[in-house]
């Protein structure tokens, strides 16, 4: 495993990350309970040291699995827990809710869920264009000066908010969507990482587009994340993407890896991303990404991905 220094928080995060919004169940595959709380476990014996979940990922369900394959299994100590704060799924539906009131309550919850008694990084998850910032960061202030929360963090804020953000506390860590077919927040990411926040990069696959599972455009339950929130699985998209994974699957098999591995060699190669988020739901998948550190890209392999990746008209 590779790992990158996060921030300025000291820690040094494993390049690969759990991602557990398909763990909590809602918008993505399901399996048991009992498969998915395995791959949290495998992702810890394969060296990934930072767990990623929020309470809006299926009302709590994903932070429940991840407190529970931590506890049983002696893990905590050895993960760098992150979760989110400021957004909520209620009766289907993501509720966005940054009253300093609900932050700190909800803060409580995550902790009995996550069954810790303090969460390492406490983000939050959309900004609430319904309360000032001045009030949402005053709650997350108070978590930290009680002892609840090490470190306060945002995702998918703009620069501006950011800044603003920073007034009230101190901003350690910045979550955008990231990827090779998702480079919006690039310049972003790398002004993020210039103010020593760790930049944690998710859908780092693409919601799976970049996996090479998916050759054929396929229908998708309406509240799937695969049709509701990553736009590449259907067209004009879908064909400038399997574009680049031909691309992949060439570079992939002449290293005897898969183009999962590729992706993820190639965001965490940036200097700005320090760590890659990546869902996973089984053992065998959380495996198979980090052995994508196990090789390495060439700078003519590179440079050959960068291309393709231009190419895309996202």
């Amino acid at each position: 495993m590779l790992y990158k220094d996060f921030g300025k928080t000291g820690f040094k995060a494993s390049a690969i990350a759990l991602g557990t919004w398909g763990i909590g169940g809602a918008g993505w595959d399901t399996y048991e309970d009992a498969v998915k709380l395995d791959a949290i476990v495998a992702a810890v014996e394969q060296g990934i040291n930072l767990i990623d979940t929020a309470p809006a990922y299926n009302a709590g369900a994903a932070e429940r699995l991840v407190g529970k394959a931590l506890e049983q299994n002696g893990l905590r100590n050895k993960v760098f827990l992150t979760t989110k704060t400021g957004n909520e799924f209620i009766d289907g539906k993501y509720v966005r809710n940054g009253r300093p009131e609900r932050i700190l309550s909800l803060c409580d919850e995550s902790l009995e869920r996550l069954r810790t008694d303090v969460i390492d990084l406490l983000l939050v998850h959309w900004p609430d264009p319904n309360v000032p910032f001045n009030e949402t960061f005053a709650a997350l202030v108070q978590l930290k000066e009680e002892g609840k929360v090490r470190h306060i963090g945002v995702s998918n804020f703009s620069q501006a908010q950011m800044e603003e953000a920073s007034q009230y506390c101190e901003i350690e860590a910045y979550q955008p969507q990231y990827s090779m077919v998702s480079r919006k927040s690039e310049e972003l990411c790398r002004w993020a990482a210039e103010q020593g926040m760790g930049v944690m990069a998710y859908g780092a696959l693409g919601g799976g587009i970049l996996t090479g599972r998916y050759r054929t455009v396929q229908e998708f339950a309406p509240m799937d994340s695969r049709n509701r929130f990553y736009p590449f699985f259907k067209e004009p998209l879908f064909s400038q993407v399997m574009g680049l994974v031909q691309v992949m699957d060439k570079i992939a098999a002449a290293h005897e890896a898969t183009p999962a591995q590729v992706a993820l060699q190639w965001t965490a190669a940036r200097s700005f991303v320090s760590t890659c988020l990546v869902g996973a739901q089984t053992r065998d998948k959380v495996e198979d990404n980090t052995k994508a550190f196990d090789w390495s890209l060439t700078e003519e392999e590179i440079r050959i991905l960068d291309q393709a990746v231009e190419e895309i008209q996202l």
